[in-house]
């Protein structure tokens, strides 16, 4: 038997550009159905918003999204921040998106492109724990953390 866990982000509005987005970062393409295509009247507001949104890439990456039916603006954390302190990383977010990379190479790529438009919580550089380490909150407000398997 095996299991495989696919992280939903909910958003208000910018679930297909979070997932073109991710898709330029990580690879793989977006699969999008929205609203309308599932029969709501175009006309009516959010008909263009995502009820299912996937992107999947041959090294493994894959996130799926949608769009809260009625909820438009604003990111999809509420204005809930990570940041450091003293040393410490403080948050008032529920769940971090973790991913691990094979090398130090591939985690920089994979970072320069995830911190355009975002907020660096913590530079990737070595750590304690592993040969490179960093946080970023990117540009739709969800917070990543990418580091290089040890």
């Amino acid at each position: 038997m095996s299991v495989q866990t696919t992280t939903h982000l909910n958003f208000r509005g910018d679930a297909r550009a979070a997932l073109d987005f991710y898709a330029s970062v990580f690879g793989g393409h977006a699969v999008v159905t929205t609203y309308a295509e599932l029969g709501m009247p175009a006309d009516l507001p959010g008909a263009d918003g995502v009820v299912f949104g996937l992107v999947a890439a041959d090294n493994g990456f894959r996130v799926m999204a949608y769009d809260v039916p009625g909820e438009t603006g604003g990111t999809l954390t509420g204005g809930a921040t990570t940041r450091r302190e003293n040393g410490t990383t403080l948050t008032d977010q529920a769940t971090f998106v973790a991913v691990a990379l094979d090398s130090l190479d591939e985690a920089q790529r994979h970072w320069d492109r995830l911190v355009a438009g975002g907020t660096v919580v913590e530079p990737l550089a070595a750590s304690a724990w592993s040969p490179g380490f960093g946080m970023v909150t990117d540009r739709f407000g969800v917070t990543w953390s990418v580091s290089v398997q040890g």
